[in-house]
């Protein structure tokens, strides 16, 4: 058994299927859809940030309790966790992008990409319940 807390992982794991829930309703919207309605576009926008978030908040985890591992940076927490197979290093890779959107979108640090938050919408609807279910492995 894992050092980590597996009830905070599930209870985190518990909310971010939530939110895909949820984002799962934009999942066949437009992008002129998108751009002509502010309340969907800052609901997508803050489903992806606490769903990255949260993420986030598990790799970081693990990756303290477990390996004793303390990443650099958000994009890095992503990629050690594929370099010690909490997930796979081809998904760490990809997921680890997310990190740079959740940045963007929880600091406003530039304006913010219209279409990359849109194109997000599909990408997570893949890519999370791939993570949920490595971390999920994990945990057994």
């Amino acid at each position: 058994m894992p050092r980590v807390d597996a009830d905070l992982v599930l209870k985190k794991i518990k909310m971010m299927r939530a939110d895909l829930a949820n984002l799962k309703k934009f999942e066949k919207i437009t992008f002129s859809e998108y751009m002509a309605d502010d309340l969907k576009r800052a609901s997508i926008e803050r489903f992806l940030e606490k769903i990255t978030g949260r993420m986030i908040d598990i790799n970081y985890h693990i990756l303290r309790e477990e390996y004793e591992i303390l990443p650099d940076d958000y994009y890095g927490s992503f990629i050690q966790m594929g370099k010690n197979k909490v997930i796979t290093e081809e998904l760490a890779v990809e997921i680890a992008k997310s990190s740079g959107l959740r940045n963007a979108l929880a600091h406003e640090y530039v304006k913010i990409d219209d279409q990359k938050v849109f194109n997000s919408i599909k990408t997570a609807l893949v890519e999370i319940p791939q993570y949920i279910r490595k971390v999920l492995e994990f945990l057994d």
